[in-house]
């Protein structure tokens, strides 16, 4: 039996220019959403935009904040008002997330 990775453990997850932005896009609008309806946005979609935003192209993340963000990154892509441009580079997105973590299970 395999024992569960630690949520101290950082998988890196390298992305490209445009794949970056549409992440952060997916996650600011859904912050915008919540000050819409005068709600704190949630305190796990703030740490992954800071995520997004402090790192280069490459974001360092645990196992619980990779399957938030595919989540999150499939919802945004599943809305019909989503831009067809943000499409192809989110499903990229979605698959390396995925990817990263099969080799965790």
């Amino acid at each position: 039996m395999s024992t569960p990775p630690s949520e101290t453990e950082r998988h890196e997850v390298t992305l490209s220019r445009e794949e970056e932005w549409v992440v952060h896009h997916s996650l600011v609008a859904r912050v915008d959403e919540a000050l819409d309806e005068d709600a704190s946005p949630p305190s796990q979609i703030l740490t992954l935009v800071e995520l997004v935003e402090s790192n280069d192209n490459t974001g360092r993340f645990t196992q619980s904040q990779l399957q938030r963000l595919s989540t999150l990154l499939t919802d945004y892509l599943d809305r019909e008002e989503t831009p067809s441009r943000d499409v192809e580079f989110g499903r990229s997105v979605i698959d390396e997330l995925d990817g990263v973590l099969e080799t965790q299970e």
